[in-house]
């Protein structure tokens, strides 16, 4: 059976199952120590900031809905990686800090991911590393600076006004 192309360039389709192999891999080595690349994201980001931060800028740093972020950090406090405490100014906001368990997950899950992304990509010289860095951004700088072309309120697909 023939590969069914999701878009109309070989490229991007290749970029794309790249990425989805590599995310797999690594969820998968995460998961012998009970997290995910998601959970490493979520622990990454509440360990790397000074204070604790509120629930909706956690969701946009992850880019990520409120609700899938709510969700998110329900489990890592029900395992005890996560604390919500109350907001100083803001009585119905909490912010949210790692527990000690967190760190040391925290710790363990950048370990394994390091470990994993090295293995991922350890057939690539540093000069290999060094051009794809440089090509990805390139795509990255283009798409930034493409014009973006919203659709105009009140308009649907084609140009039509919608009733």
């Amino acid at each position: 059976m023939r590969d069914v192309p999701g878009s109309s360039d070989p490229l991007i389709d290749e970029m794309f199952a790249t990425t989805h192999r590599l995310r797999t891999y690594v969820d998968g080595r995460l998961a012998e120590k009970g997290t995910s690349v998601a959970r490493l994201r979520a622990l990454r980001f509440l360990a790397h900031t000074a204070e604790p931060m509120r629930m909706r800028d956690l969701s946009d740093m992850l880019g990520i809905a409120a609700r899938t972020a709510t969700s998110l950090v329900d489990a890592l406090e029900r395992e005890g990686l996560v604390e919500r405490l109350p907001h100083p100014t803001d009585r119905r906001a909490h912010l949210l800090a790692l527990t000690d368990a967190g760190r040391s997950r925290h710790q363990e899950a950048e370990d394994l991911d390091r470990e994993a992304l090295s293995t991922a990509t350890g057939a690539l010289t540093a000069e290999d590393r060094a051009t794809l860095r440089t090509l990805l951004g390139r795509i990255r700088d283009t798409v930034d600076a493409a014009p973006k072309h919203p659709q105009a309120a009140g308009t649907v697909p084609g140009g039509r006004q919608s009733e």
